[in-house]
């Protein structure tokens, strides 16, 4: 099997205003950067247009460190569908170089089944990540100046909030201090950094509704409390104006194109265990405007990346899915039935069937949010006919559709099936109105335990003092109503990594909040999840070389 980056060589690409012309996108309104991808203005949009088209939002169980696979369902997903005479747009997150020189490689789907081109993608892109990272870090400077030039005018900040961002996976980051040496260096503070998906720019980017809202957002952001015990927000500095200028084109969706020519929105990137999880809405509306179905996905599994999902972005956008696909496969499904990583190729039938347990859970979350659910089984090299049909007869029992996706090594005719189980039951059993986990007008406490109670398992939730403290924080500020986005580990329900299956008998601590005045969420920090994620002893970038002949390697 040839790897991801070399089938993403021999594929062919269309110019990028052949893909804009499969959609009805004029030439005359695209910036295109080269010329297979392009920003499309989001005053394209067209909700009334979008209302009368079907979401669709691809998940999975709890996943592994070998992924479970759901960009590849995604993009097959839409090359399935427009094999069968659907016209199907996808809309993705764009990939952090965190991950892809870390722990993963690339993020832009695998095998026959990837958006393209996949090496820029996976890089530098459209530089959107590149405008966030600045964006944010010139807040902090633009702040600390602040600070160093008003003190001698009794100005001082009693508390700091805003601490830094970096698209690198950098521990010896997480804590610093700065201002160190000459009173010229500035005024000594601690800080610390995040890693760019976790920023609150990257927040709101993907949850702006335009250039006004995003101008809005961006002036509310809270940066800290001052010496009298006052809130101070960027509005405050007057710089609103100069980082929207940062960001101006970076809030324009990006357009490419699949293994397939399909059409591909990809724009935004939040992690789901530490920010929010999804693409931007606006990627998502435009998508909707022109795509009769529209495949997007939330990150890690349904727990983290569909409850935010629904919990943040759909209640702030206004989106209602049509369906959920929920991706399944037999190592991960093994791995939560108790066998060990190193034993989960090897045939297992009894690992397959206790793992089973975490995807019935995973499916009477969906169904509580008032979704329709369809089991994708995303087959590997590995896996075996009869634990395929092991896992198709439990969903067949539980009256849950199930179909198999093989796009990654077949493309557009591996996905034909699901293509056409997604389309009957969104025709046959579409969605009910979303039912979202809590509503606004609850405290805070309330929407952590509605979350962990409901979707985690868990008995309740415990606060520590530091989390307490910016509780009350909150409630004076009068920010309750901001629904909750919960950061822990994604490869377990509870927020201990370990805990495979379905665990019980836990509750979820609340160690920090981070307020998001801005993206208007409040992030509630759980268990010994970090923000600012570390490097593996043996990082991905081990692998990834330019070779002499100027090609990539090891994005796969």
């Amino acid at each position: 099997m040839k790897s991801d980056i070399q089938i993403a060589r021999e594929t062919p690409l269309l110019p990028i205003n052949e893909i804009a012309e499969k959609l009805g996108i004029p030439a005359n309104v695209l910036e295109p950067y080269g010329r297979y991808a392009a920003k499309i203005p989001e005053t394209l949009i067209d909700d009334e247009k979008a209302k009368q088209h079907k979401l669709i939002l691809v998940t999975a169980i709890t996943p592994t460190k070998a992924g479970i696979g759901k960009t590849t369902v995604s993009v097959g997903l839409a090359l399935g569908m427009n094999r069968i005479g659907k016209k199907a747009v996808v809309a993705l997150r764009e990939p952090s170089l965190g991950p892809c020189f870390g722990m993963k490689g690339g993020a832009a789907g695998g095998g026959y089944a990837q958006v393209l081109p996949m090496d820029k993608i996976n890089l530098h892109f459209t530089g959107d990540f590149h405008a966030v990272t600045t964006a944010h870090n010139m807040i902090a400077a633009l702040l600390d100046n602040y600070i160093y030039q008003h003190r001698d005018e009794g100005f001082a900040m009693k508390e700091v909030l805003w601490k830094r961002v970096l698209d690198v996976n950098d521990r010896n980051l997480r804590y610093i201090v700065t201002g160190l040496g000459a009173k010229t260096n500035g005024v000594t503070m601690e800080s610390g950094f995040d890693i760019t998906p976790a920023s609150e720019i990257m927040a709101i980017l993907c949850l702006a509704k335009d250039v006004a809202d995003l101008r809005r957002r961006i002036e509310n952001i809270l940066l800290g409390t001052t010496i009298e015990g006052k809130p101070f927000r960027v509005k405050d500095l007057g710089v609103a104006g100069a980082i929207c200028v940062l960001l101006k084109d970076a809030l324009h969706p990006n357009l490419v194109q699949t293994t397939e020519q399909t059409p591909a929105f990809v724009h935004g990137g939040p992690f789901a265990n530490i920010a929010h999880g999804c693409n931007s809405a606006l990627a998502t509306r435009l998508a909707l405007t022109y795509g009769d179905y529209v495949i997007t996905e939330a990150g890690f599994g349904a727990d983290l990346g569909a409850e935010k999902f629904f919990d943040i972005k759909c209640r702030k956008s206004g989106l209602q899915p049509a369906l959920t696909v929920l991706v399944a496969s037999t190592q991960g499904l093994k791995l939560h039935g108790g066998i060990p990583e190193a034993e989960i190729k090897k045939p297992n039938q009894d690992g397959l069937l206790e793992g089973l347990k975490n995807l019935d859970r995973h499916i009477c979350n969906l169904e509580g949010f008032g979704q329709s659910v369809v089991v994708c089984f995303n087959r590997f090299a590995a896996d075996i006919d009869e634990e395929i049909e092991l896992c198709r007869q439990h969903c067949e029992a539980l009256g849950v559709g199930f179909a198999v996706n093989n796009a990654f090594n077949e493309g557009g005719s591996g996905a034909e099936d699901l293509a056409r189980l997604v389309i009957d039951t969104i025709e046959q059993k579409p969605s009910k109105p979303l039912q979202f986990a809590y509503p606004d007008n609850v405290t805070v406490e309330e929407k952590a335990e509605a979350v962990a109670m409901k979707v985690y398992g868990a008995d309740g939730v415990t606060f520590s003092p530091a989390a307490r403290k910016m509780i009350d924080k909150i409630n004076e500020m009068g920010i309750s109503h901001y629904p909750v986005c919960i950061a822990k580990t994604q490869y377990s329900f509870s927020a201990d990594a370990k805990a495979f299956g379905v665990p019980s008998d836990f509750k979820i601590n609340i160690r920090d909040i981070v307020i998001n005045c801005g993206a208007e969420m409040l992030v509630l920090i759980a268990g010994d999840i970090m923000r600012m994620p570390g490097l593996p002893k043996s990082p991905q970038a081990e692998r990834i070389n330019l070779t002499t002949e100027g090609e990539i390697d090891g994005l796969s």
